[in-house]
């Protein structure tokens, strides 16, 4: 054991007895679930720069600080929380739990949103077939310690062939210093479900907290759902989440990942297309200013024929910024005709800005069509000078140049009012002196 093991294992005797204390709560199946995550972190700690899909991201920080198990839900703000859209459902977690308060769910035919804590007793038999079967925590032991310390979470049902008009909206509030909280989302859309949701993860001020979300999607056959996942957190705060998806055939799921916020963000994002004729969209915004560490990992996996997916990755990084990409996919034996794309691109703004890309594919098929590209460079100074002609201020001219380059990936984002909202706070990032 090494010394900051050692170091991990005293500091953070609060959290496992909160851990031991949690994991008797609930059904059998769900303590079955919270002793596993348990034992696995147990087993392998936090991720060092050993582990090399950590490599470039270190939690020294993280294993050397003391936490506490954070309570899920209720707390009081003084900001108004986000909305994307005037006809949305709203559906709004604090610390992790389902707050009906501040939550807006009207009776629509073929939607069900509720606390998974009353999921798992009025729906037992629905959400033990999912909860914790499509996450692989064998592999995150972060995901694994919140899969030992959540207390609660939202279950959204999309019943089969239901068509929900509005945007539904799913908003994470984390509010605390040097607590660990760890946000559940289970989505079950089931067979010709139709649905958009945007979520969003924000804090209640400057925050020390830790937040630990583990979503888990299942996308029945025929089913064409919209994801934008917007982690906007103080840069202050650690984000750690991990957000997998089951898509069954003849499906589409179109996932958009934009990260602005956090002094460490990282997400872990994998989908399985576990059916013939998928269509899928894996695509991503970050800005990484400051001193911030922004990764994120992501996985396809083509596991049967006739399969196209699809992965524009955009990255802007500036001051002493880091961000990483680690993006696979993987396309087994028997995933013949499977057509995939990955694009990574970035954008450093200063000399002292950081990017780690790292392209994977494994291709085990013969008859596909399987691209990949990453480029890093930096602002072209001519338009940025005919810009500064004009009386355009720097920063401006910048954010502008910048807003034009992640354009492709919001512009594919089919609700118009999140897109906008999603293109004023990228000025706002990047400008924020204009905001």
């Amino acid at each position: 054991m090494s010394a900051l093991d050692t170091r991990y294992n005293t500091e953070q005797a609060a959290l496992m007895a909160a851990v031991e204390r949690r994991a008797t709560d609930g059904p059998d199946w769900v303590q079955a679930l919270r002793q596993r995550g348990m034992r696995i972190h147990a087993e392998h700690g936090i991720p060092t720069p050993r582990t090399e899909a950590w490599k470039y991201t270190p939690l020294r920080s993280v294993a050397e600080r003391s936490w506490q198990a954070g309570e899920a839900g209720p707390a009081v703000f003084d900001f108004d929380l986000p909305q994307y859209t005037e006809s949305a459902v709203r559906i709004v977690l604090v610390n992790g739990r389902f707050d009906r308060n501040l939550s807006d769910v009207p009776r629509l035919p073929g939607l069900t949103a509720m606390s998974l804590r009353d999921a798992w007793t009025e729906h037992p038999d629905l959400v033990r077939e999912h909860l914790g079967q499509i996450a692989r925590i064998e592999e995150h032991t972060m995901a694994a310690l919140a899969s030992a310390l959540f207390q609660d979470g939202l279950f959204l049902h999309l019943k089969s062939q239901a068509v929900i008009e509005s945007v539904i909206e799913i908003v994470h509030v984390t509010s605390g210093q040097d607590e660990v909280f760890a946000p559940r989302l289970l989505i079950l859309a089931e067979d010709g479900a139709i649905a958009r949701i945007v979520e969003t993860y924000i804090t209640d001020g400057d925050t020390t907290a830790m937040t630990l979300p583990v979503s888990e999607v299942v996308i029945g056959s025929r089913a064409n759902i919209e994801h934008v996942r917007v982690q906007d957190e103080a840069t202050s705060n650690i984000h750690l989440a991990l957000w997998e998806t089951r898509q069954a055939g003849n499906s589409e799921y179109r996932s958009y990942n934009v990260a602005f916020g956090a002094a460490i963000g990282r997400t872990d994002q994998g989908i399985d297309l576990q059916g013939e004729w998928c269509t899928t969209r894996l695509d991503g915004v970050v800005v990484g200013l400051g001193e911030q560490i922004l990764d994120n990992h992501t996985r396809l996996d083509h596991a049967l024929p006739n399969c196209n997916s699809f992965e524009i990755y955009k990255q802007v990084i500036g001051d002493r910024a880091t961000v990483v990409f680690n993006g696979q996919i993987y396309v087994h034996p028997h995933a013949q005709k499977t057509d995939a794309k990955q694009t990574n691109q970035a954008i450093l703004l200063s000399p002292t800005a950081t990017i780690n890309s790292k392209p994977q594919l494994e291709i085990f098929a013969d008859d596909v069509k399987c691209t990949h590209g990453a480029t890093v460079g930096q602002l072209e100074d001519l338009p940025l000078f005919y810009m500064r002609q004009r009386g355009v201020p720097k920063a401006l001219a910048q954010s502008l140049l910048v807003y034009a380059f992640a354009a492709e990936v919001l512009e594919l984002i089919s609700m118009e009012e999140v897109r906008l909202r999603l293109e004023q706070r990228l000025f706002e990032r990047l400008n924020p002196t204009n905001a």
